[in-house]
Parts: structure tokens; C-alpha cells; sequence
């Protein structure tokens, strides 16, 4: 019945425009790696993917880093995280093997939530949104929309638990945390990690202290410690007169305490070890 409505609203139509979309994000990543081919550029530990068809360095040197992170805050984290650069070097090969292969093995999956997606209420498939990774740099997340069109003109820029903007179909996806799998094209071309800080919005990024900054030495993440502790945030938030005000005062500086921990103690296994928490998180 619902792929009979599909057909007959006319959502087809919608479904190859969000197709065509998605090959047109796809683009700069063959890009990327043709550029590098032609150019005769080789690949190296120290490079990475940064979406942007160039690569970067997986760790700045100080010297290098934006002038409001050359702070003695950042410094400790900048020197604990120096001493792991092998590490570094095989998370970001993790991030792009398991990325790949999980784009591959879930492409039906994705394409099946997208028309639930456009079944469920008028806008487009996907929630694009900026935020901010390394080194500051802004990007655009890959999400699956589960909100109504428009719902940041609507309210606050976080979720509070039975936000009216939510739809159907969203509250499935938020519960299981599907609406994250095309970070997974984030993870890909360099944007984001699959473990570390959850990347924030611009005006909550500017509110940071000295101290927050260091965790802008890594790539956003996927999840992390903070984001299984406080994966039921929306509850903290749904008596809050002023959602904004309430995360960035009381709730951002305690996920931050648990995201500069994870830069003291960051190895490649603990990483493996948070993904697997991440799992059982989800699935409790």
C-alpha cells in the first residue's frame, strides 16, 4: 500500500532527484582520488581526505593550528595526541575501510529508509546542516531528514523529547540512530571519524573555552563516550524554557569533560572499544 502511494503521489520523481544528489556528493570523492592519480601525487601517512579534492595533515604542526587554539589549554592535548601519530594514522585507514565497506553493504538499507522518508512527510530525503571539525573548518553533515521541512526556522537548534518537529518516522530513525548511517559518506571523505567529538553548529562551537578547543585536533566523530552517556539528552532538555541556553551552559561542558578524556587516553583500541559500546547502547 505504501509503495503504491509512493507511485502514485508522484515521490519517484523525488527519489532519483535525491539519487542524482547523492551521485553529485559522490563526485568530489572519484575526484579526489583521480586528482591524485593524474597529478602523480602520492598518498602518505601524514595526508588524509578532506573533501575538498587536496588532502591535509592528520596533525598540524603547532605552529600551523588557528591562533584561538595556540593556547597552553590546547598545548597538553596537542602533546599527548603528538606522541600517538601512529595511532592516528591507522584510525583514519580504519575510517576509511570500514566506511567504505558499510556504504557497500548498506546501500539497500539506505535506499529503503529514504522511501519510508518520502512516504512519511513532504520535504527531501537527506538533513544537510553546517558544523564544525578540525581545526574549525565548517562542513555539511549527511543526515537522513527526521524533522519536518524548515525545522530549524521552528524552534531550537537542539531536540527536546516530544518535539513537536519530529515526525514519524523520524522517531524510529532517531531511536535506532539510522538517521546517522550517511555520516557515513562524512566519514569517507575526511570530514568526520567514526569515534570522537559529535561535531556542533557553528554558534555553539563559538562558545567553547580554551580548553574545549583541543578537541578540534580531531575530526568530528560519529559517536563517542559523551554521546552514550548522554544519548537520552533530549530528555534533559524537555522542561528546559530555553533549549540553547540550557545545553550550552549545563550540558555542553559536561559532554566536554568526557570528550578531553577521550584525547588524554585516545589509542586505536579504545576507539575499537567505544564502537562496541556504541552497539549496545543503541540496542538497550
Amino acid at each position: 500500500m505504501c509503495l503504491l502511494t509512493f507511485l502514485q503521489a508522484g515521490c519517484l520523481e523525488a527519489l532519483l532527484n535525491a539519487m542524482g544528489q547523492f551521485c553529485m556528493w559522490v563526485a568530489p570523492m572519484i575526484d579526489s582520488v583521480h586528482r591524485m592519480h593524474y597529478t602523480g601525487q602520492r598518498y602518505n601517512r601524514s595526508m588524509k581526505f578532506d573533501g575538498t579534492g587536496e588532502t591535509a595533515v592528520l596533525l598540524k604542526r603547532w605552529e600551523q593550528l588557528p591562533s584561538n587554539m595556540q593556547n597552553d589549554a590546547v598545548r597538553e592535548y596537542y602533546h599527548y595526541l603528538k606522541k600517538r601519530t601512529g595511532s592516528l594514522v591507522v584510525k583514519r585507514l580504519l575510517d576509511v575501510a570500514v566506511s567504505s565497506f558499510l556504504i557497500l553493504l548498506l546501500s539497500p538499507v539506505l535506499l529503503l529508509l529514504a522511501l519510508v522518508i518520502l512516504c512519511d512527510s513532504r520535504g527531501g530525503v537527506f538533513f544537510r546542516q553546517k558544523r564544525v571539525t578540525s581545526y574549525g573548518r565548517e562542513f555539511r553533515i549527511f543526515k537522513f531528514r527526521t524533522m519536518v521541512s524548515d525545522a530549524e526556522k521552528l524552534g531550537a537548534q537542539v531536540t527536546v523529547k516530544n518535539d513537536s518537529r519530529v515526525t514519524r518516522s523520524g522517531r524510529f530513525l532517531r531511536r535506532y540512530r539510522l538517521d546517522e548511517l550517511p555520516q557515513l559518506f562524512n566519514i569517507f571523505i575526511g570530514d568526520m571519524s567514526l569515534v570522537g567529538t559529535r561535531p556542533e553548529v557553528p554558534r555553539y562551537v563559538a562558545a567553547y573555552t580554551d580548553e574545549m578547543r583541543a578537541t578540534l585536533l580531531l575530526p568530528a566523530g560519529v559517536t563517542s563516550l559523551a554521546s552514550i552517556r548522554y544519548k537520552d539528552e533530549d530528555r534533559l532538555l524537555a522542561d528546559a524554557q530555553n533549549a540553547d541556553r540550557v545545553y550550552t551552559e549545563e550540558i555542553l561542558p559536561e559532554k566536554m569533560k568526557y570528550n578531553l578524556d577521550y584525547l588524554k587516553e585516545f589509542s586505536f583500541f579504545r576507539d575499537i572499544r567505544l564502537m562496541f559500546q556504541t552497539v549496545g547502547a543503541v540496542l538497550h
